[in-house]
């Protein structure tokens, strides 16, 4: 079902519209494919337009708030086991084929705040953020119900990139002038932006990714977020709330339990993608947290691996009285893994879409299945 950023906001705000929301956020490791196809997978099935998942027409705005290094990506060596490569940063950047589909940085720009100085420029506010005709065919999409969308730098994320993850964590205590600068800096040139985006089109969702746990908890405690990531994260909501923002949503993976609160303290309203393997129970959330989270995911990705009545328990738990009526985006916990049959993958789509007053999806080769 198309969701159009009316009734998506109203979902979103804990407004009951008629109707539950189920979709597939990131959809399947790439090596899946292959599992699937050997398995009989349509290509609409591989391609994840065979099960009609619920989905909301959105826009970028057209607009830059990150860094802008003007260094142009490019390839050092690709053999079978690895690619060296440099990244937009600056960074060399390493992927292991075999156990990655990511690439790992092996330096990073900024070690001290002479480094910082010198590519400062980066978060520098210029015209050319702003691309006008994407902004135009922003303003004309949201009057026909796109939501429109703008992303901004992680408050932790985007120093952790320039840094890495050790000598941030190490600068909040022994420098962390540095890192006020660094986020002054880029949540000056982010309200410039969105205001300048404001001046046509409303901003509906501010989106921020942080990336910023693992199943142990987040490497920053409650203490630093509310030291360096709130005054950068009040700024750019501030300022999109006056374009008529309504939704301030982050994408974290990893256990966030313990900063839950302090991110509320930061004007965030919307969390993803909720991994129950890592702590994040959207049940146990719900009850803790009301009205104030929006959440999206929460489905644990690895009951698909199971059988039918795990998959079973997974839905029966997560879809409860807490998570329905508003407020909750039904969806697996990120992508699908590998090792997920493709009759399990449909009978959790075809439980989930009854279970949320749905009518089942029926394709070729699938009545066979016990629903």
């Amino acid at each position: 079902m198309i969701w159009d950023r009316e009734r998506y906001i109203a979902h979103s705000l804990f407004e009951y519209t008629g109707a539950e929301m189920f979709c597939e956020l990131f959809g399947p490791l790439l090596p899946l494919e292959a599992e699937w196809r050997r398995q009989g997978a349509s290509a609409k099935e591989i391609g994840m337009t065979a099960f009609d998942w619920d989905y909301v027409l959105k826009t970028d705005v057209g607009a830059n708030c990150g860094a802008v290094t003007g260094i142009e990506p490019k390839i050092l060596s690709d053999n079978e086991e690895e690619t060296i490569s440099i990244d937009h940063y600056g960074r060399q950047m390493r992927l292991i084929k075999k156990s990655a589909t990511l690439p790992l940085p092996l330096n990073h720009p900024v070690e001290n705040w002479e480094d910082w100085l010198k590519i400062k420029h980066w978060y520098a506010f210029s015209e050319e953020r702003i691309n006008p005709e994407r902004l135009q065919r922003a303003k004309e999409l949201r009057d026909k119900g796109y939501l429109t969308i703008l992303g901004i730098p992680g408050g932790f994320d985007e120093p952790r990139q320039l840094m890495g993850e050790e000598n941030l964590c190490v600068a909040c205590y022994e420098e962390p002038e540095l890192i006020e600068d660094m986020l002054t800096t880029i949540g000056d040139t982010c309200v410039k932006v969105i205001e300048r985006v404001g001046e046509v089109v409303p901003i509906d969702n501010l989106t921020i990714h942080e990336d910023m746990a693992g199943k142990s908890g987040p490497l920053f405690g409650p203490s630093q977020v509310l030291e360096f990531l709130k005054p950068y994260y009040l700024k750019a909501w501030n300022a999109a709330r006056q374009t008529g923002a309504k939704l301030f949503s982050q994408d974290s993976d990893g256990n966030m339990n313990a900063v839950i609160d302090a991110f509320i303290e930061c004007g965030l309203n919307a969390i993803y993608p909720c991994e129950p393997n890592a702590g994040m129970d959207i049940v146990e959330i719900r009850k803790k947290y009301g009205k104030q989270l929006m959440l999206k995911g929460g489905i644990d990705k690895f009951a698909l691996r199971k059988d039918p009545e795990a998959i079973r328990r997974e839905l029966e738990y997560r879809i409860c009285p807490e998570t329905l009526g508003g407020g909750t985006v039904f969806a697996l916990d990120h992508r699908i893994p590998n090792g997920v049959p493709i009759e399990n993958y449909r009978y959790y789509v075809n439980l989930g879409r009854e279970m949320l007053g749905k009518g089942p999806i029926l394709q070729e080769g699938w009545e066979r299945m016990a629903f």
